[in-house]
């Protein structure tokens, strides 16, 4: 085991012995999902992930990073948990479940939408009107679809995405 693995707290029994791609990946229809070997699995297993073909471009999802500023409703505990599930709805994407907290005094909240796709992360600060958010999915899922969702809920003055592409394959 190298020794920034050991520093992380990673054993061999937590990471694949071997990565393993066929040389023609297996695409499922015309749409634009392609399906390659996970890694550290044999080619005899079952499991394939769902890597997104795009742009000639071959990743695992798209990862989003939204902050929203000028914002209301932010404390709104019943509010953001509706408006992370219209997300979820607008996406394509399935939702697995929800956990948010609510601090005080501020009333901020902090929060995921764990999806079979990935998740959905907010973050609040009432106090500065400011909402810190990811976005990840991958598959058919259409992250961008949330942005709209997100605007309507919480009505920021300004947006400002970045956004990344995970599991870039070469």
């Amino acid at each position: 085991m190298d020794m920034l693995a050991a520093k992380l707290g990673m054993d061999s029994a937590t990471q694949p012995s071997e990565f393993q791609v066929e040389t023609a990946p297996r695409y499922e229809g015309d749409d634009n999902v392609i399906r390659l070997p996970s890694a550290g699995l044999s080619s005899s297993d079952e499991r394939l992930d769902h890597f997104v073909k795009k742009d000639g471009l071959t990743f695992a999802g798209t990862h989003l990073i939204i902050d929203l500023w000028g914002a209301s409703r932010l404390d709104d505990l019943a509010h953001i948990e509706d408006a992370l599930k219209e997300c979820v709805v607008a996406s394509g994407a399935t939702l697995l479940h929800i956990h948010l907290h609510h601090f005080s005094p501020n009333g901020g909240v902090s929060g995921v939408a764990v999806l079979a796709e990935s998740h959905i992360s907010i973050h609040t600060w009432p106090e500065c009107d400011y909402a810190a958010l990811d976005v990840f999915m991958c598959g058919d899922a259409q992250p961008h679809k949330a942005i709209e969702v997100l605007k309507r809920a919480f009505t920021p003055n300004t947006v400002n995405l970045g956004e990344h592409k995970r599991g870039m394959v070469a």
